[in-house]
C-alpha cells in the first residue's frame, strides 16, 4: 500500500509539467531620441522586381555614431534577405549592414566606417542566395 501511494505521488509530480512553447521575445528597436540624433538623409522604399518593400529610411547621427533607421517597414518573405548601403540601385558596389531583422516593423542597423553618402546613395533589401532585389530607397540629404 505504501508503494502504491508513493508511486501515485511520484507520477503526480512528474506529470504536472508545463506544456506548450515559450513565447518568443520581441526585439523592440530603440526609441529615436531627436534631442540627441540628427537626421542626415531620408528616403522611401520602392518595390523591386522580386518583392514589395515599403517604409521610410533615415540615416541618423547620434553623437558621431551612424545608424540606419527603418520605420513603417514591410516586405515580402524571402530567403537570406540582407540590407545594404549601395552606390547603385542594383547590388553591385555595396556595404552589407547585416541580415534583415524582420519582415515588418521598425528596425535599426549600425553603420560603421562613415561611408560617403554622396556615393552610397541607396538602401537595398536583397536576397543574397538568389540575387533578387526586393526593394530600394534613394537617400536624399535632409
Amino acid at each position: 500500500m505504501k508503494y502504491c501511494l508513493l508511486f501515485a505521488i511520484v507520477i503526480g509530480l512528474f506529470s504536472c509539467t508545463k506544456t506548450g512553447t515559450p513565447e518568443k521575445a520581441v526585439e523592440v528597436p530603440p526609441v529615436l531620441d531627436t534631442t540627441v540624433s540628427k537626421i542626415l538623409y531620408t528616403g522611401q522604399f520602392i518595390a523591386g522586381p522580386y518583392g514589395n518593400a515599403m517604409g521610410s529610411v533615415k540615416i541618423l547621427d547620434s553623437i558621431g555614431v551612424l545608424s540606419l533607421r527603418i520605420d513603417g517597414f514591410s516586405v515580402n518573405s524571402g530567403p537570406d534577405l540582407k540590407i545594404y548601403l549601395s552606390k547603385e540601385q542594383q547590388p553591385l558596389n555595396f556595404l552589407r549592414l547585416g541580415s534583415l531583422k524582420g519582415l515588418s516593423g521598425d528596425q535599426q542597423y549600425s553603420i560603421i566606417n562613415r561611408p560617403d553618402f554622396m556615393e552610397y546613395r541607396y538602401v537595398l533589401i536583397h536576397c543574397e542566395k538568389y540575387n533578387h532585389l526586393f526593394g530600394s530607397a534613394l537617400l536624399l540629404k535632409r
